[in-house]
This record gives structure tokens, sequence and C-alpha cells, in this order.
């Protein structure tokens, strides 16, 4: 059904009649897998006393992931994939009661595909703080509450800290690869900065080497929508009944977050100024199509994401500068050691293509290519989860180098 295909993946369109009645009911206080939610795919490795960069301590936490392929006798042919800011660990395959959404890179990710699991065991765990079975705000604490905003803090290395720990979990010191899209792609790069020799390629795909002024700005406009809810009531909703969550505020925010994912000229001309039905947006109580879609996808959302969470990993990417403490975003750069392939997106206004030339600039190591690929893609940032034609060979490239 439409309503499970991640709106990410897929070009905008025309909200229908149909579709609207796909989302018939009120959203839940959060949209988040719960302990006692059906784990389908899902696989949970603990993590003990993980320790974070503003001083504190996970002392008991999980991460959520799942695997596809064969490990090998000598556990060299892992593949670590890592997900955008509303990805999770179902990388590829059906959606189902267990999982809210399809695979988002299924056509990337599969028997004879560019990442082939018939040749790679390829893992892709939800990042710690998400909410989609791996440790996050809406996870219990040591009291039996959810954390809610007592969550703390975290910094992209802290959640590059927590997959390494996944790593030793499943006994692999050193990954054939890890790629990663858009805030994976922060990950990737400082899995690559963090873990010199834990990884010999490196896919960095629509990200920057640091959060930017203007990136953290629009950031913030998010996590104000949705703290202003007042069904936010500062972090503690999980006990209310459905429809009196921080729905309005979490949709506000991904529709923000829509128009920056998207290029103006693919949204100028898939809608144009039409309307949404034959009643007039004039004065007339009437919508324009592009209105309908964003209020869609917004409220769409809310029923498979959880505010806290969202709000936890908006202020990790916040975070993001490779540069802090080594000496320059150059030099950090410079250390990585794993074969990379650097992409952008001509049409991408979240993260400019100029982001990911800084980074093919100064990477260390041997740049796949000789440099930064460019794909030409009207979708904007979100090109990277839809040009599967055109990313699928550049992985291909990387990982056959």
């Amino acid at each position: 059904m439409d309503f499970q295909t991640p709106e990410d993946t897929v070009p905008s369109a025309f909200i229908t009649e149909e579709l609207s009645r796909q989302l018939i009911g009120r959203p839940p206080a959060t949209g988040a897998w719960r302990d006692g939610d059906p784990a389908g795919d899902r696989q949970f490795a603990p993590i003990s006393n993980l320790k974070l960069e503003n001083g504190r301590t996970l002392t008991s936490a999980r991460i959520a992931f799942e695997t596809w392929g064969q490990l090998n006798a000598d556990n060299t042919n892992a593949i670590l994939v890592l997900h955008a800011l509303t990805g999770d660990s179902h990388a590829t395959g059906s959606a189902s009661k267990a999982h809210p959404t399809e695979g988002w890179w299924s056509d990337i990710i599969g028997p004879g595909l560019a990442i082939d699991t018939d040749k790679y065991f390829v893992v892709a765990p939800n990042m710690l703080g998400s909410c989609q079975g791996s440790t996050g705000p809406s996870s219990l604490d040591a009291s039996g509450r959810e954390y809610g905003a007592q969550f703390p803090y975290l910094t992209i290395r802290d959640q590059v800290n927590a997959q390494f720990e996944l790593s030793k979990v499943l006994a692999i010191k050193t990954w054939y690869a890890v790629i990663g899209g858009s805030m994976g792609a922060m990950h990737s790069l400082e899995w690559a900065i963090m873990y010199p020799d834990a990884l010999q390629k490196v896919a960095v795909i629509a990200a920057p080497a640091i959060t930017s002024a203007d990136q953290i700005a629009t950031n913030s406009v998010q996590v104000e929508a949705i703290k202003t809810d007042p069904a936010f009531a500062d972090g503690n909703y999980y006990d209310a009944k459905a429809g009196f969550g921080p729905h309005r505020g979490l949709a506000l925010a991904r529709r923000m977050a829509l128009l920056n994912y998207r290029s103006p000229g693919e949204l100028n001309a898939r809608f144009e100024r039409s309307w949404q039905s034959q009643v007039s947006p004039l004065g007339r109580g009437g919508r324009f199509a592009v209105e309908s879609y964003l209020d869609f996808h917004g409220n769409k959302f809310t029923r498979r994401f959880d505010a806290n969470s969202y709000i936890t990993l908006v202020e990790a990417m916040n975070s993001h500068d490779v540069g802090r403490g080594r000496g320059s975003v150059e030099s950090a750069l410079a250390s990585v050691k794993a074969d990379s392939l650097v992409v952008g997106i001509d049409s991408d206004r979240c993260f400019p293509i100029a982001d990911q030339q800084l980074i093919a600039d100064h990477v260390g190591g041997t740049v796949v290519g000789g440099g930064l690929r460019t794909i030409t893609s009207s979708y904007g940032h979100d090109g990277f989860l839809i040009e599967r034609d055109l990313v699928g060979p550049l992985l291909v490239e990387l990982l056959e180098h």
C-alpha cells in the first residue's frame, strides 16, 4: 500500500482520496516501536556502559539491527549500511505489522543488486536515540518509565561508538565497507576518522563534514515546532490517548523537513498551482495540491516516529563537526585511510554540493573516481534514495575498487 511506502524514496505525487482514507483514525501518542510489539526482522544487541561525549554514561542500552546475506568464515565480507534521520534498520524488505514501511533501499540491497547479498553480509542498525528498536527517548529507563526529555544528549560520535560496540557483538573487527547517506553519511565519515583501521572502504553520500549555521537554523525551527505543541508536555506524553500526543508539532516539523529534502524544481513541476479538489483555495476554503501533499506525509510520519526521538536526532546532526577537537576539518579528513566514495546531488538544498566537494578535496586515502561524484537529479536531497539507477553503479564501483 502507498501508506507503507517511505515518502523519501518516491517522487512527489498528488494525494488521492484513497490515500487520505489510509490515514483514518487518530495518530498514537508515539509512533515508536515498543517492547512487546512484533520484532519482525529485527535483532537486538546489548550495549553496556556506553560513555557519551557529554560525560554521561548509558549503563544499559541496545541496538536494533537487521542483516542479509551470510558472514564468511574469516568475517571479511561485512558491510555496514547506515540510515538517514528518519530511517531505520529496515533497509530492504516488505512492510508488515512489525515494519511500518517498506525498505528504504530495497532496489540497492539484495541478491545481484549493487550491495549484493549473495556476496556480502549486510548489517543495518537503527541508530542510537531513534525509535524503531534501539534505545531512545521512548525506551524505559531504570525506573520503568520512558526517558522522554531526560534522555541524554547524543552526538554523531556517540552514535558511531554505539555502532562500534555492535561490531564487537557481531565479532566483526574490520568492515569491508561502511556506507551511509545523509545523516548516515555523517556516521560513515566519522567511522573513517574515529576508527580508520576498522573499515576498508567508506561511502559518504549527500552529507557535509560539518553542519553549517544555515542547517542548524533550519533544524532549530523544526525542534521548536514540536516543543511548542501543547500536547508535547515537556516530552512527557507517552501516556496520552491516541490523538492527544504531539502529532501536530511533529507533523509540522516533518513538513518543514520535506521542503528541505526536495528541490523547488520538482515541487513546481509536479504540482504547479493545482487545486486539491474542485474547491478554490482562493478564499473558498479549498487547498493547493502541494499543501495536501505536505499534510498527508506529515500526518503519515507521526504514525511511525517519536517526537522526542526526532529532537534527539536533529540535535545530534547539529553536533556534527569532524574538525571538533582535531585541529581542523581538513586535518581530520586527511586522517582517513579507507578508499572513499564521495557523492553529491546537484539539486540538494539540504546539504549543498559544496559540502561534499570539501570532503572530496581533503579526504585521505584513495577517492574512487578521482574526486567528487555528482548525481544530476530533480529530486533534491532525497535523490540518494530515489535515483537508485544512478547511486547503485557508484556503490558497485566502490565495492569492486
